[in-house]
């Protein structure tokens, strides 16, 4: 048997051979990758943030699991000082959903425990790694976040500097957190972590309780389906912008123009800004959603995310496949380390409105408006498992990619390298929506922008914004796999064999 994998960072998918090697399949092996993320990427994922991802049995039935966090009980009492939610501190924290996603993940089907994940990503923790470039520069980016927090800088400076490029990142309070939690991962809503977590959140402001977090759940529901074109789209279900990316391919695929994904995907930020938030706890328009209807957003929207997310794909012979999208919303999350568990916060909280009309709004047990969109699309004898870093904009990154990397004569590295173009507002540095596109993207692209009352913008070259994509894809009968890793980030995808 072969595992298809890929991820950001070779550091994951060694995580990922490992377990394969003891016997683990698909999810088995993207656990083991996403734990293991935490420790390597902890500016733009850790077990203090959410995730968001879909499952798919050998039976071909999908399944979602959205582990988006949850806002505190007392939510309401922090409201009357604020003008808008915070996008930093104890206020922009929800309950963090990771752990109990993983966990509701390898419930589904992993072979091994989550144990076996936990203490690879502890050992390694412990041991120290080497500062990537990708990390290092999250580091200057947010320089003051990490001398003003005592958890952070403890962390990340060394003698008072900054962490560089190569130096070692040591973790030892981190580590001794994850092989707590191998043993019992239920203390991190129940346990002394839980009751860390909350006293560095109520010492900062936040209205947090124990019962919060020993209270929270994720969603285990049937992933949205539907069909596009002659392919089959599954995604997650709102709060998860998957029913946009939805609208935005199913539009694409019936315009008669290069132009129809740009213009279907200013409809779909607008239906987003408009519809989308937490079922749960305020009416949502999902028919809205798959349709794109929406009004232009009355200011700029969310801020820039600057590297928060990272994506890890997996799929074995035996059917099993999985895309996990985990992240701390924007670098370094709440900028907020908790230094006795050595714990990262996300800021999730941030996209939430305090717009009572809104069906962001922030209310007790609310979940925000999420990103996160993992994506399956099958054509027939193709199967494309898709996860995207990319803030917003992973509707329409996902849009340009899915519709060729589902067809069996595509090259995904070549698909992968291919300029992009993204839109957005604030997320992307401008005050209004804006066109941003890489070097070589279609001329229709860019004089269309103008047309659509879009700004114009340019990256000098390949961009991180334009999302970093991670891709897996069995053609045939014969179970043939590839994988890819976006050229953007410092990924990686390998076909492992099975012992």
């Amino acid at each position: 048997m072969t595992i298809a994998l890929a991820a950001p960072h070779a550091a994951a998918v060694d995580a990922g051979r490992a377990v394969v090697a003891a016997g683990g399949n698909a999810l088995d092996a993207a656990l083991a990758a996403a734990a293991l993320l935490t420790v390597v990427y902890p500016h733009q994922c850790a077990i203090g943030g959410d995730l968001i991802a879909l499952v798919r049995r050998p039976d071909g039935s999908t399944t979602a699991i959205i582990a988006a966090g949850t806002a505190p009980a007392a939510i309401a009492d922090a409201l009357p000082g604020w003008s808008e939610v915070p996008r930093a501190g104890a206020g922009s924290v929800t309950v963090p959903g990771m752990l109990a996603g993983w966990r509701a993940i390898a419930a589904l089907g992993a072979r091994l425990s989550l144990a076996d994940a936990l203490d690879g990503a502890a050992a390694v923790a412990e041991a120290g790694t080497p500062v990537s470039a990708g990390l290092a520069r999250a580091l200057v980016a947010r320089a003051e976040a990490i001398h003003a927090d005592p958890g952070l800088s403890a962390v990340f400076t060394r003698d008072g500097a900054l962490l560089r490029e190569g130096d070692a990142l040591e973790q030892p309070a981190l580590a001794r957190s994850l092989r707590r939690l191998a043993l019992d991962p239920d203390d991190f809503y129940t346990g002394e972590i839980a009751a860390a977590l909350v006293r560095t959140l109520r010492a900062g402001g936040g209205t947090h309780t124990v019962e919060d977090f020993a209270g929270y759940r994720p969603e285990v529901a049937p992933a949205l389906t539907e069909t596009v074109g002659d392919a089959s789209w599954s995604v997650a279900p709102p709060p998860s912008a998957g029913a946009v990316l939805l609208g935005v391919a199913r539009a694409a695929e019936a315009g008669d123009s290069p132009t129809a994904a740009l213009d279907a995907s200013v409809r779909g930020a607008h239906a987003r800004a408009s519809h989308l938030g937490d079922p749960r706890t305020a009416d949502i328009d999902l028919d809205a959603l798959l349709s794109l209807q929406g009004r232009p957003p009355g200011g700029p929207g969310e801020p820039r995310p600057q590297g928060d997310t990272a994506a890890v794909v997996a799929m074995d012979d035996d059917g099993w496949a999985v895309t996990i999208v985990q992240s701390v919303y924007q670098t370094f999350g709440s900028g907020l380390l908790d230094p006795a568990t050595g714990i990262l916060l996300h800021n999730r909280g941030g996209a939430f409105s305090i717009d009572p009309a809104s069906p962001a709004a922030i209310r007790a047990g609310a979940r925000p408006p999420h990103t996160l969109t993992p994506a399956i699309v099958d054509r027939g004898e193709v199967t494309v498992i898709a996860g995207c870093q990319g803030g917003r904009a992973q509707p329409w990154i996902l849009a340009q990619l899915l519709p060729d990397a589902s067809r069996a004569a595509t090259d995904l590295d070549e698909l992968l390298a291919r300029p992009r173009w993204v839109i957005g507002d604030r997320d992307l540095g401008h005050d209004r929506l804006t066109l941003v596109t890489e070097p070589g993207v279609d001329a229709a692209i860019v004089d269309r922008g103008p047309e659509l009352g879009l700004g114009a913008g340019a990256f000098d070259g390949p961009a991180d914004e334009a999302g970093h994509v991670q891709l897996v894809r069995r053609v045939g009968g014969a179970s043939i796999h590839d994988a890819a890793s976006d050229p953007r980030a410092d990924g990686i995808a390998v076909l492992l064999p099975t012992p």
